[in-house]
């Protein structure tokens, strides 16, 4: 581990270096961005070390699949989402990616996740935490904070993997405040299907409140758009000023504690 971490709450830019060294764990490209961009941009310009695992390559991310076949999809979005995080850190692109499976040469199937993926995979994500040693890993709770299955199933994998190394890293799951849900509820709603996506989170229980300062807006607006499959079209409906306010804030609180188990 880089650095020690703190309790104090991460409310500015500066705040993000406590930390320490950071280590994402998302289902999808684009997960990263949504909702921790502004976090790994402050974490490299800070100079600390920031590593994102991505569950599948979200093949099946398209209202269009007559033009977006699964194979070109997730050739589009592996390309999409290195220039994505290169954006983030646009001089030196330090911030790291790596897809789960790619050391068995296994796929991960979008929308095919599920909460226990056998031990391979669990034991390939507990060998990724102990080789970085993160001091912080952010990642969706056991809500997925949309609901989604597959968002779900990864917030299990990081649990079960978590439990499997020496030294647990700070965990921190994704999360709404309700001041965003009232502001934005446009986005959540058409996502709510089953009533339990994007539930607030009060503003006492957070460990990441980052309301993000115009450059790191800018470089995470940019980082965005570089995955154009998955975000021009939002942009387009809500108009770039909407869509610019949506994403200017990160929220994530403690996980609850992981108990001894697999």
């Amino acid at each position: 581990m880089s650095a020690p971490t703190t309790t104090r709450p991460v409310r500015t830019p500066d705040d993000v270096a406590a930390l320490g060294t950071v280590l994402g764990v998302w289902a999808h490209p684009d997960d990263e961005l949504y909702l921790s961009g502004g976090v790994l941009a402050a974490a490299v310009a800070a100079g600390r070390r920031v590593v994102v695992v991505t569950a599948t390559r979200g093949e099946h991310g398209t209202d269009d699949p007559g033009r977006w076949s699964p194979a070109r999809l997730a050739a589009e979005r592996s390309r999409e989402i290195t220039a994505s995080l290169s954006a983030l850190d646009p001089v030196r692109r330090r911030i790291e990616h790596r897809f789960l499976g790619d050391a068995s040469g296994r796929c991960h199937r979008d929308g095919a996740l599920v909460a226990d993926p056998g031990e391979d995979t669990v034991d390939e994500l507990a060998a990724i935490v102990a080789e970085i040693a993160p001091d912080t890993v952010v990642t969706f709770g056991p809500d997925g904070i949309t609901g989604h299955r597959d968002h779900r199933a990864v917030s299990a994998w990081t649990d079960r993997a978590l439990r499997r190394v020496p030294a647990a890293p700070r965990l921190l799951h994704a999360a709404v405040t309700e001041a965003w849900v009232r502001r934005f509820a446009e986005f959540a709603e058409p996502m709510d299907g089953a009533g339990d996506a994007f539930v607030p989170c009060r503003d006492a229980e957070l460990a990441v409140a980052l309301e993000l300062d115009e450059d790191l807006l800018d470089r995470k607006l940019a980082a965005l758009r570089a995955q154009a499959t998955q975000t021009a079209g939002l942009e387009a409906a809500v108009g770039a000023d909407r869509y610019r306010a949506s994403i200017a804030g990160e929220y994530f609180r403690p996980a609850a504690t992981l108990f001894d188990g697999s």
